[in-house]
């Protein structure tokens, strides 16, 4: 079955260009000109899209605001961000609310295809091999195919993919010093400044979160990492 993409652009002639590419890819694609309409179509079938191409600078409502209603409606669906805007305040606010990736225009369009293929394939494999699994440590639970971290007798939270992603990562490597290159590298396949800064983001708020355990916790090594506390009782 091919990959379903929603395409959300409002440029008519960039957007006729980049559906019939991705076609020709072997992509489904279902285009949205603004954010409304976006919602809407996401709304009608959000479990037939495999990824969603979003433009940031929309009229209606903004890729950021479409974002956060989708997230809301499906945290686990990825999502990147193509955009004219190129500031590192835009970039770093798009990375904050969980998206996999941020193109600014123009862009290659192989190089987009590459890019939404290996996220295809990662979220797709991560569902193949968390789907049946959950992690436990004292009083926290990751249940990881509904992206849900529960700690205590607080609420669930849903995380976001990148963020499972992370959380997996420091279980399978608790209680050793984590390299930022290497945590990087592992997960996302490279080392950049816009990578290690979403890192950074991600960190934080599993830190905020895991202050409520007593059994975990985050700590830094400056100038080196991370360290991911695990003390149980009675050890």
């Amino acid at each position: 079955m091919k990959p379903k993409i929603l395409l959300v652009e409002d440029e008519v002639d960039l957007g006729n260009v980049v559906k019939q590419y991705l076609e020709i890819m072997e992509f489904t694609v279902d285009w949205a000109r603004d954010g409304k309409s976006a919602l809407a179509k996401f709304q009608a079938g959000q479990g037939r899209y495999d990824i969603l191409l979003i433009d940031v600078s929309m009229p209606e409502m903004d890729g950021f605001e479409l974002a956060i209603r989708v997230i809301n409606i499906n945290p686990q669906v990825p999502f990147l961000f193509l955009t004219a805007r190129n500031e590192r305040s835009d970039r770093l606010h798009g990375l904050k609310l969980g998206a996999d990736d941020y193109i600014t225009k123009p862009f290659d369009i192989d190089e987009l295809v590459l890019r939404i293929r290996n996220i295809i394939k990662r979220n797709t494999g991560n569902q193949e091999v968390t789907s049946r699994t959950m992690i436990e440590r004292g009083d926290v639970q990751f249940q990881k195919d509904s992206l849900r971290l529960i700690i205590g007798n607080h609420p669930a939270i849903i995380l976001t993919p990148r963020e499972s992603e992370l959380l997996e990562f420091l279980f399978n490597n608790e209680n050793r010093i984590l390299k930022r290159e290497e945590i990087l590298t592992r997960l996302w396949g490279e080392n950049d400044y816009f990578l290690g800064r979403s890192l950074d983001v991600f960190i934080s708020r599993l830190r905020k979160h895991l202050n409520k355990s007593n059994s975990i916790s985050i700590t830094n090594v400056y100038g080196v990492g991370f360290v991911f506390n695990v003390q149980l009782a009675g050890l």
